[in-house]
């Protein structure tokens, strides 16, 4: 690990003070590593040394761990030159090693490097170099291009790849035939000679160039047992067909393996050809999803003509025409028109959606029948589509908690089969007899052949990236790799109703006025616009052609309504808590009638002013139509359910009956959501929070899994794990159950790699030699080592059709 005793600045946020600054300071001080820190307020800054670049990341996650900011970049770079699980441990190592790294990963399935650093200390280009000194490169471009140049990339190098596939079993056929069968013919061994040279020196040059980058950064991968099991194959033929008197005047036959070395680098280069396919399919979601927004629309200019343009030179504000079939480019509000709009491939319901002047539109859609034009909301990165892209990568780049402990066995991998093959040569050199050295050459080789560290290596990933681009396709979308493994051990979820269960779109259903008083309803009016609460919104929209009026002292409060003064006279909007509080009397005409509706699942909102009740009102809000089927099947999976709402006690009752949910708690507060959250995980269950608003945040932070609706807040899908897209509960139990396929296909694949292995390697090195005779030839160890890393991938593609 690098030492740095020089200062490093770390920028920060939200510290605006020097009570602010004191505090950042005093967090730095815990920090073990941290030499010496100074927070600089003016210059925005904290200034550290550290004993190694690891501690900067410990100093980064105790500021944030404080409520303070630090701006970083995240970055996905594709890495080129990889060729197996080892290689993307040494360009991991090498990055996090780079001062200014706080995290970084490399994804062998996708080829990708995520990246977090501090801008200020390093850069895509700065990072790039170290990479290129390990031996590898990142491709660091502009996003846009930067897919395009790479799915280039990956087709040349598919493209190269096949062709060397197709001449290195071309050239090695002619080997194994002589080989095998006319081993006495005149000149058997020059030819052989002559066809697998070409085979080594030519089509398996990368696995030779590639092991010597390794060995000069003291590493090895699996290029390293390629080429050291066919060079030294290969070597000791050249050797046999020069000097076959040195066995032959020992009594012993001059054997040559031309055909062991020749097809080990076919079949293995056909592993990888099968390898490469299977791995671009495991990705086939996020092709899709790239594939939804078109290259060129239509702009109406401001004279009223219209022009194609150009995706990338469409700005936020332009007015766009869509026709019949055409897919939607960017995110906008529609401006004229009407017509169906297929929203599937967002959210994964097949029902078209009506949209209409002023309804919001997505890229990536795909308009109907009728034809309509929209204005330009959100462009290039920041539409929604983009925003599920980016979503979709990040979740497939990230590794699942079981990653971790592979990656440790991956990364040891190599040396100890290489310490394997040779104990087997000295062992067979020690009791081979005669053909002690011949023999044990052949098994050191088969050994070097068989081992796979790339089954292990890909077992995970692929899986991930599977179950993820799975989920995104049904609307699920699901932030990291470690929410998807843990999904399945949930076993209590706590729903939000408003907007969870219900379809969060309330209505006054009826007002009871104490005295009809036109000037109260202009209060009432004044207040519910100033309220954020999504109730206020619904009385606002009731009282349609009210008057609203001025007032002073307006304050919310939380979990309870609002308040404001009108005339020196305070008037009260919220909960019965929120009067009870402030001894307002309620007269019984108004006090049965709430009664009345609260029996009616309907929540009801009082209006008063600082001595008396003067209205009071129903608001309903619609259960949504998949919200019991969801519920019915989560319980059926043993899940136990809780409801949570800011709502009355008979409102709640009411829902919770209607819906079939045994246990509902009413008039929680925000924070206290996330109090019950923590109640339930120290009673030992594994909570999923289901939120939609702002108020759940903290919520959602808390639970092991988090799960937005995809209409809530901003917010709410920015804290949680998962979002669904469509907000439809049964989605959840479906992410549930692709959680436990996922999990299970991971079990699988590594359960299989690590077989393989372990049985592989003994009968390479000849266990079964003295028990049957048995030896293993280096060609099929070569064939089955290609198959393993194809077998795991498929094993991986099997999840895309299980139901």
């Amino acid at each position: 690990m690098a030492t740095n005793r020089e200062n490093i600045y770390i920028p920060l946020e939200d510290v605006e003070s020097e009570h602010c600054a004191l505090i950042v300071d005093k967090g730095l001080a815990q920090v073990k590593g941290i030499e010496s820190h100074n927070v600089e307020l003016n210059n925005g800054r904290a200034a550290i040394t550290v004993k190694d670049n690891a501690v900067i990341g410990e100093a980064v996650k105790a500021i944030k761990d404080l409520g303070y900011g630090v701006p970083t970049v995240k970055n996905t770079l594709p890495v080129l030159g990889m060729t197996c699980a080892s290689c993307a441990g040494s360009v991991e190592t090498s990055v996090k090693n780079t001062p200014g790294v706080l995290a970084a990963s490399v994804n062998f399935a996708t080829s990708n490097l995520s990246v977090e650093y501090l801008p200020n200390m390093t850069n895509a280009s700065s990072l790039q170099k170290i990479v290129q000194s390990s031996g590898y490169d990142l491709l660091v471009e502009d996003e846009t291009k930067q897919q395009e140049t790479l799915e280039a990339i990956h087709a040349q190098k598919f493209k190269a790849l096949k062709n060397k596939t197709i001449w290195a079993i071309i050239l090695s056929l002619p080997v194994v035939v002589i080989g095998m069968f006319f081993m006495d013919m005149p000149y058997a061994n020059p030819i052989m000679f002559a066809f697998s040279t070409p085979v080594l020196i030519w089509l398996g040059k990368d696995f030779f160039i590639n092991a010597w980058k390794q060995a000069k950064h003291r590493s090895a991968n699996m290029d390293t047992l390629v080429a050291l099991s066919t060079g030294i194959a290969y070597l000791f033929s050249v050797f046999n067909m020069l000097f076959p008197e040195f066995w032959h005047n020992r009594g012993l036959h001059a054997h040559v393996y031309f055909e062991a070395a020749a097809v080990i680098i076919a079949f293995i280069l056909l592993g990888k050809l099968l390898e490469e396919k299977a791995k671009g399919n495991t990705s086939s979601a996020i092709k899709k999803l790239m594939g939804l927004q078109p290259k060129t629309v239509i702009i109406i200019q401001a004279d009223g003509t219209e022009k194609q343009t150009a995706i990338d030179d469409v700005n936020a504000g332009d007015i766009i025409l869509v026709k019949p079939g055409e897919k939607i480019a960017v995110d906008g509000i529609v401006t004229s028109g009407t017509s169906y709009v297929d929203e599937s491939m967002l959210s994964g319901e097949p029902v078209p959606v009506m949209k209409k002047e002023n309804e919001k539109v997505f890229a990536g859609t795909i308009n109907q029948k009728g034809s309509f034009q929209f204005k330009a909301v959100k462009v290039g990165k920041e539409t929604m589509l983009s925003q599920i892209i980016k979503m979709v990568q990040d979740a497939q780049g990230s590794k699942a908690p079981v990653q971790k402990l592979v990656d440790k066995i991956a990364g040891i991998f190599v040396p100890v089969v290489m310490g394997i093959a040779v104990l087997t040569f000295i062992i067979w050199l020690v009791l081979g007899g005669d053909n002690g050295i011949v023999q044990g050459l052949l098994a050191a080789v088969t050994v070097l052949v068989i081992a796979c560290p790339c089954a292990l290596g890909l077992a995970t990933p692929t899986a991930i990236m599977v179950g993820v681009g799975k989920g995104a396709e049904k609307g699920i979308l699901i932030k990291d790799a470690e929410s998807l493994e843990l999904a399945k051990k949930v076993n209590a979820i706590i729903l939000d109703k408003t907007g969870t269960i219900t379809e969060g779109r309330p209505e006054v259903t009826g007002i009871q006025w104490l005295n009809d008083d036109d000037r109260a309803k202009d209060i009432l009016l004044s207040i519910e616009k100033q309220s954020e609460h999504p109730l206020a919104e619904a009385v606002v929209k009731h009282l349609d052609g009210v008057q609203p009026t001025t007032l002073s002292l307006f304050d919310s409060i939380t979990g309870k309504g609002a308040k404001a003064d009108y005339n020196n006279e305070t008037y009260f909007v919220g909960n019965k808590k929120l009067l009870a509080e402030n001894n307002i009397t309620i007269a019984e005409v108004l006090l049965q009638q709430a009664v009345e509706w609260g029996n009616q699942s309907k929540t009801v909102v009082w209006f008063a002013s600082s001595k008396e009740a003067l209205a009071v009102i129903a608001i309903a809000d619609k259960i949504k139509e998949t919200s019991v089927q969801a519920i019915r099947e989560m319980q059926e999976m043993g899940i136990d359910l809780y409801m949570l709402t800011g709502d009355n006690e008979a409102t709640a009752k009411a829902i919770a009956q209607q819906t079939g949910i045994k246990h509902y708690k009413a008039e929680v507060l925000p924070q206290h959501k996330a109090d019950f959250v923590k109640e339930l995980q120290q009673q030992g269950k594994v909570v999923a929070m289901v939120g939609d608003g702002i108020n759940d945040s903290t919520a959602l932070a808390t639970a092991d899994v988090s799960i937005a609706m995809g209409k809530g807040s901003d917010i709410a899908m920015d804290v949680a794990k998962m979002t669904i897209i469509s907000s439809d509960l049964t989605k959840i139990p479906m992410a549930m159950r692709l959680s436990k396929q996922t999990v299970a296909t991971i079990k699988q694949n590594l359960f299989w790699a690590f077989i393989y292995n372990l049985i592989g390697i003994p009968i390479a090195a000849g266990i079964l030699y003295p028990i049957n005779g048995f030896l293993l030839n280096p060609m099929i160890a070569g064939a089955a080592m290609a198959l393993s890393s194809v077998s795991v991938v498929s094993n991986s593609l099997l999840l895309k059709w299980r139901r």
